[in-house]
């Protein structure tokens, strides 16, 4: 189980959810999404956006199975990156770089 905090201004929406499911999906392992004690299915797209969690959101991740404890932390370091996957860069971002602004 780890406490994790939206901090996208723009909250837990569809991209960022997207990537948590399936980095959740390559886990054998049951893994779970508590905001405020309404649970979800954390490899259900559907589920996590119901969840409507905006910046500021205390999420718990928690799973069940063998390979729970680094799926946890998998999930987790999502969050702690942000989000961002350096091997898949936006166009924008790319554009951003070239002219010197971030």
């Amino acid at each position: 189980m780890k406490r994790v905090v939206v901090s996208n201004p723009q909250g837990f929406h569809a991209r960022p959810a997207d990537l948590f499911v399936k980095t959740a999906s390559q886990f054998a392992a049951r893994i779970e999404v508590n905001k405020s004690g309404e649970v979800v299915d954390g490899k259900s797209i559907l589920s996590i956006l119901t969840l409507a969690a905006v910046q500021g959101t205390e999420l718990v991740i928690q799973a069940e199975g063998q390979d729970a404890e680094t799926a946890v932390e998998a999930l987790a370091d999502l969050f702690e990156q942000e989000f961002v996957d350096e091997s898949t860069s936006s166009p924008t971002s790319e554009h951003q770089r070239d002219r010197g602004s971030v």
